[in-house]
């Protein structure tokens, strides 16, 4: 197994600086149906359920990649799945601006998916490799929060660039980004600082449900799992799709402001993820109880704005993206206690695992939020009421439930096998 680094390299902030630009295109891609929403509705004449589903499709592929994401990391290294995964979303975009019809453009949505699903993973995975232990959590928070300047790109540029070049020359602009990554994934990118590209063993059918039975059998998988589940599908949902016809037409914002909103929620999450990091690498033991307290956090904000008389004020909406977008990097600290319950050979895979969750949740309440909406909608269409969201996003609350009471669970069994192996570990060393 390769050592690992005690230090950090100048090489080291040049590998995670070309994999964080691809993750940063990646949030891009994945985030720019977000202001393109309405806009989607009148292209393809689609009612909202229609529109959920371009997200659906999307999301159900991420999901569901997941796990062989990580199997293929593992076997064949971060750098061959990384260009993989760029060439394959640059090609969706392609097809997505080109598409002139619901059903094709559903199928550039799902290969912007599988694409999507190849990139987080596999930075994490460098991140492991380049980075001393201690620097790993802290290195973690900065991906997944620097990453999300992709959201803010998709959010204003993105909608300047629909209003005034069309929806063919924005999409194939935006797919262009990927051919200077994909060259730059070929010059630059090596799997570890001796490898240029890292083999893992073969692994035959029975091995890969022998390594996956082992990661989720331990409950530190589990809790990682219901904390990315828990923490991120509010602000998912909202990013990806729905925030922009919330905070227009159903708080009665302006297109401006509800832009600013939405990249406010990214600005939130990139303060919050470095801060996340540092206090997770200096207080492990406390993890469970960081996710906990912001889930009850974001739950608290969203009551006080659905529960306003009439339209909450600008304000109040200010104070739910802060609130919203700080669980984002909170999600990422699923990743760090998955990290610590998993040996090094099944990190990518447990990774996969817990990466599971939180898109899992987002898209159910993507899906239940369209249907609500059309329920809810007189007549269908896209002509949605203040009411009708109001009634949408409080399917939120389900999911909140059920994640707080999974991580509660598998926190108290993750501490009981620490608590074991520590006495054990004693008792080996006494003897």
């Amino acid at each position: 197994m390769t050592p690992q680094p005690t230090r950090i390299t100048a090489r080291a902030w040049v590998v995670w600086g070309v994999g964080l630009l691809v993750y940063f295109v990646a949030v891009f891609h994945r985030s720019s149906l977000a202001v393109a929403g309405l806009a989607a509705s009148e292209r393809f004449d689609i009612s909202a359920s229609q529109l959920a589903t371009f997200t659906m499709l999307q999301l159900v592929v991420y999901a569901g990649m997941q796990i062989p994401v990580g199997l293929l990391v593992d076997r064949f290294g971060s750098r061959s799945v990384l260009l993989t995964g760029t060439v394959l979303l640059t090609c969706a975009q392609v097809g997505f601006a080109l598409a002139e019809s619901y059903s094709a453009a559903l199928v550039a949505r799902v290969f912007v998916g599988m694409g999507d699903a190849m990139t987080f993973i596999c930075v994490l995975r460098l991140v492991s490799s380049w980075f001393p232990t201690r620097r790993i959590p802290l290195m973690t928070q900065l991906t997944g929060t620097l990453g999300q300047l992709g959201a803010i790109a998709a959010a204003v540029p993105m909608t300047w660039a629909l209003g005034h070049l069309g929806w063919t020359t924005a999409y194939l602009v935006a797919a262009s980004l990927g051919l200077a990554l994909a060259l730059a994934m070929v010059f630059v990118l090596h799997d570890t600082p001796t490898q240029r590209n890292l083999r893992g063993p073969a692994l035959s059918l029975a091995a890969v449900r022998a390594s996956l039975s082992a990661s989720w059998a331990h409950p530190g998988t589990r809790l990682g799992f219901w904390m990315h589940f828990s923490t991120q599908f509010s602000a998912t949902a909202l990013s990806l799709l729905w925030g922009y016809p919330f905070f227009v037409k159903g708080e009665h914002q302006s297109e401006a402001t509800a832009g600013l909103l939405l990249t406010l929620m990214v600005l939130a999450i990139m303060g919050a993820g470095p801060t996340l990091g540092w206090l997770v690498g200096n207080h492990p033991w406390h993890r469970s109880t960081m996710v906990l307290t912001i889930v009850s956090s974001i739950v608290v904000a969203w009551t006080i704005v659905l529960a306003w008389p009439g339209h909450a004020p600008t304000w109040v909406l200010v104070v739910l993206v802060v609130v919203v977008g700080v669980g984002g990097p909170a999600s990422m600290i699923g990743f760090d206690v998955g990290r610590t319950s998993n040996p090094h050979e099944r990190f990518a895979s447990a990774t996969g695992i817990i990466n599971q969750g939180g898109f899992v949740a987002s898209l159910v309440l993507v899906i239940s939020i369209g249907i609500v909406l059309d329920w809810r909608t007189p007549g269908g269409g896209s002509d949605y009421t203040s009411s009708a969201f109001k009634w949408a996003m409080s399917t939120q609350y389900l999911l909140w439930g059920l994640g707080l009471i999974q991580v509660y669970r598998y926190r108290v069994k993750t501490r009981r096998v620490v608590d074991r192996d520590e006495l054990e570990g004693i008792a080996r060393a006494v003897a």
